[in-house]
C-alpha cells in the first residue's frame, strides 16, 4: 500500500518561499510509470494541479505557476518537494501530494494515492 505524507509550515508570510515535502512509503518514486503530483485546493474552490515529477525525474508545471514552483526530489529519502516562491494570500490552500498515471488531473479520481493534505495559510 502506497502512502504519501505532506509536511511543511502551516503559516507563511507574504513574499516568503513555501517549501513542502511529500514522503512516500510502500513504493519507490523511481519505479513504474507514475507522476508524483502537487495539487492544491483553495478555500471554496476546486482542485488545482500545480506540477509533478515523473518516475524518471522529469518535471512538469502548470502554466500559471511555472516560474514559482520548482519541484525536486530526493530518491535516497523517497521524497519530492515543492517550492513556491513569493507567496501571496491567494496561495492559501490545502496542499496535497498524489500519485497518478496522468498529468494535470483536476478530479480526485485522476489519482490513485493521496496524502492527507496540509493546510497552508499565507498571512502577515
Amino acid at each position: 500500500q502506497v502512502q504519501l505524507q505532506e509536511s511543511g509550515p502551516g503559516l507563511v508570510k507574504p513574499s516568503q518561499t513555501l517549501s513542502l515535502t511529500c514522503t512516500v512509503s510502500g513504493g519507490s518514486i523511481t519505479s513504474g510509470y507514475y507522476y508524483w503530483n502537487w495539487i492544491r485546493q483553495p478555500p471554496r474552490m476546486g482542485l488545482a494541479w500545480m506540477g509533478a515529477t515523473s518516475s524518471t525525474g522529469s518535471t512538469f508545471y502548470g502554466p500559471s505557476l511555472k516560474s514559482r514552483t520548482p519541484i525536486s526530489r530526493d530518491t535516497s529519502k523517497n521524497q519530492f518537494t515543492l517550492q513556491l516562491s513569493y507567496v501571496t494570500p491567494e496561495d492559501t490552500a490545502v496542499y496535497y501530494c498524489a500519485r497518478g498515471h496522468r498529468l494535470r488531473g483536476s478530479q480526485w479520481s485522476d489519482y490513485d494515492y493521496w496524502g492527507q493534505g496540509t493546510q497552508v495559510t499565507v498571512s502577515s
